[in-house]
């Protein structure tokens, strides 16, 4: 199965990037959103991207306009009648996604595959909205996606072994490592990370410590790169806090159960990072 042409949906922080290390790979991208002014937001984050490239002497002025020639901003889905393969990397809900999923399996080839970059919901699930649950597969890109290196494969229950393998041969050449997940809620990284970081926010809840320390024990002691509260402020409470309830529903499970302190920002607005306050203060 070649891949030529790609759609990414959703030009937000992960579509930007998933795009960007697409066209960089040599594909012809088609970004689509139902916002203009997403789409602007987005290309001008990879072209901001790119100009750093250059600047560091990892591409040169001409390979950053190559790349950038090769896309094209779409507000409507009609294109993807011309695609090989569609990314899905809109807002993470269920619903949401299996709308999408729903107008790509009417517009798109009979050949195209159809991935999602959920990072928690289950393949299957988005599959059976479609006429074509045999070509539909997870790629979840880690955040920043032009830095790292891993890609989950998640296989939903009816992938074809043809569509997992041409899935893992576009991940090599984005010059990233694939690595093969069966789809359970969370996956691998968020089924661990996420009990983690919620876990650290029931420390701070029950007054263990404060929110500086928790990330300093975790930074010096564990030497993670940083604190479990600052990546939640990183990657949005109410998207930890939508994981987190995907995995209580998922298993059934108490240790899944959200930390009431995350409910309570959430409800406050303290998304983290993106709104200016979360266990943080960002100006």
């Amino acid at each position: 199965m070649e891949i030529n042409k790609i759609m990414v949906i959703g030009a937000g922080q992960m579509g930007a990037g998933i795009a960007e290390v697409c066209a960089t790979a040599g594909y012809e991208v088609l970004l689509c959103d139902t916002s203009e002014q997403s789409l602007q937001a987005g290309i001008a984050r990879i072209t901001k991207n790119l100009e750093k490239n250059v600047l560091k002497e990892r591409i040169t002025i001409e390979e950053k306009d190559a790349i950038l020639a090769r896309f094209s901003l779409e507000t409507t889905m009609e294109r993807a009648k011309e695609i090989d393969l569609a990314i899905e990397a809109a807002t993470e809900n269920m619903a949401i996604k299996q709308l999408i999923f729903k107008d790509l399996d009417a517009l798109a080839p009979e050949h195209a595959i159809l991935a999602t970059n959920t990072s928690s919901l289950p393949i299957t699930e988005l599959a059976a909205v479609t006429k074509r649950p045999e070509q539909v597969i997870g790629m979840h890109f880690m955040n920043p996606v032009p830095v790292m290196k891993l890609v989950e494969i998640i296989r939903g229950l009816a992938t074809k072994d043809e569509v997992y393998e041409a899935i893992e041969t576009l991940t090599h050449a984005l010059k990233k490592t694939p690595v093969e997940v069966n789809d359970y809620p969370g996956f691998v990284a968020n089924r661990i990370l996420m009990p983690m970081i919620n876990e650290a926010i029931y420390t701070l809840y029950e007054g263990v410590a404060s929110v500086e320390a928790i990330d300093d024990v975790m930074k010096m002691g564990m030497n993670h790169p940083m604190g479990p509260l600052t990546l939640a402020d990183f990657i949005g409470l109410d998207t930890c806090l939508y994981i987190m309830e995907t995995l209580y529903e998922g298993f059934g499970d108490s240790k899944y159960r959200p930390c009431p302190l995350l409910r309570k920002y959430v409800a406050a607005g303290w998304y983290g990072k993106k709104s200016g306050r979360g266990f943080y203060v960002y100006e």
